[in-house]
This record gives C-alpha cells, structure tokens and sequence, in this order.
C-alpha cells in the first residue's frame, strides 16, 4: 500500500513562490500517473497539475497555468509542484495523489492513494 507524503507547505505573501515535494513513504509512485489537487474548506476540490508517466505530459488548471509547474524523479521516486507568482486565491490545502494507471486523468475515482496535505497559505 503506498502512501504519499507532502511536504512544503507554508506562509508566504503574494508574489512568492514554494516548492511542494511528495515522497512515498511506503510503496512506489512508479509507472503511475500523479496528481496534486488542493482544496479549500466550502469550496470544491481543484486538480491542479497532473504528470504521466515517465513524465511526458502534464497537464495544468487554468487557474495555475503559467505559474505551476509539476515535474517528478523517477529515481528519487519523487513528485514536485513548484509554484511561482502565488496569490492568496491560491491558499488551500494540497495534497499529492497515485493514479492506477500512467495515463492522464484528472478523475479522482482512478486515483488509489492520498497523502496527508500539506497546508498553503498566501497573504495579500
């Protein structure tokens, strides 16, 4: 059973940039599609990046595009979103997601393991 874990989460103002880490504290990310969706309490969840398998497509929200960035090392068995230009919209929790599969998909039913989040927040 794999079990991710975020990291890097924190306080900035508008303007700064983060970088969030996920690792697999059991298990592997291997040959899986990984995700990061945030979230913030009376609101929906939001995908906001997805990177296939070994790392040939991303895809990004809207909202994030241009200032997010996921990449993954498939040594290190690590995914990373680095977040750039943050603003305060973008204060949510994050977590870090495994897909079944490698392909894309931003479908929360075909991902099998969730981490603990990690906690984002941008003042003005």
């Amino acid at each position: 059973q794999v079990q991710p874990v975020e990291s890097g989460g924190g306080l900035v103002q508008a303007g700064d940039s983060l970088t969030l880490t996920c690792a697999a504290s059991s298990g592997t990310f291997n040959h899986r599609t990984m995700g990061w969706l945030r979230q913030v309490p009376g609101k929906e969840r939001e995908f906001v990046a997805v990177i296939t398998w070994p790392g040939r497509n991303t895809h990004y929200a809207r909202s994030v595009k241009g200032r997010f960035t996921i990449s993954r090392d498939n040594i290190k068995d690590t995914v990373t979103l680095q977040m750039n230009n943050l603003q305060p919209e973008d204060t949510a929790v994050y977590y870090c997601g495994r897909s079944r599969y490698s392909v894309l998909s931003t479908d929360l039913s075909t991902y099998d393991a969730w981490g603990q989040g990690t906690p984002v927040t941008v003042s003005a």
